[in-house]
């Protein structure tokens, strides 16, 4: 996807409308110019990266990623597997069905966390994810959905070690 096209736009709608002021305003508005290119194309890629999750989202187990080629992107398709009834997935966190995968609040809203794994939990879970056809982050998702689901369910344990409590809270 060519994000020149769009931030070109942008820049050509800034100065049309400068050109109905002063002159000081058009040279204003040529300087403001150079500084959008960036700012342009970092806000069109927060929008694509939000639109790519609402997507995902919707593709589940399928899911869609945004990659960077230089200074473009690049939309992925990962399409949801084609399994036989014999071969159906069961409710892993890596195959967890959309439904079970709520999200309090608004519908697809989304919080960027980032999360320091050792490699080699890391390479687990890239081949787990791989192994369901889902991007490592929709796997991520569906694991703390499904050991929330979970651990929800479970009576809170009452375990005490000297002066400290330890166990599930609700």
């Amino acid at each position: 996807m060519e994000l020149g096209t769009y931030v070109d736009e942008l820049q050509r709608q800034l100065a049309a409308a400068a050109s109905a002021g002063g002159d000081e305003v058009r040279e204003t508005a040529e300087r403001l110019t150079t500084a959008l290119d960036a700012a342009a194309r970092l806000m069109l890629l927060e929008a694509l990266g939000a639109a790519v999750s609402e997507i995902s989202t919707e593709l589940t187990p399928g899911s869609v990623d945004l990659r960077l080629r230089g200074r473009e992107p690049e939309f992925v398709v990962t399409p949801a597997p084609q399994w036989s009834e014999s071969e159906a997935p069961s409710t892993s966190p890596q195959t967890a069905p959309a439904a079970s995968i709520a999200v309090d609040g608004e519908e697809g809203a989304t919080t960027r966390t980032t999360l320091r794994l050792p490699d080699e939990l890391k390479a687990r879970v890239d081949a787990a994810a791989a192994a369901a056809g889902v991007s490592v982050n929709a796997w991520l998702v569906r694991a703390v959905a499904s050991t929330l689901d979970t651990t929800t369910n479970r009576p809170p344990a009452k375990e005490t070690h000297g002066t400290r409590v330890t166990g599930w809270v609700r």
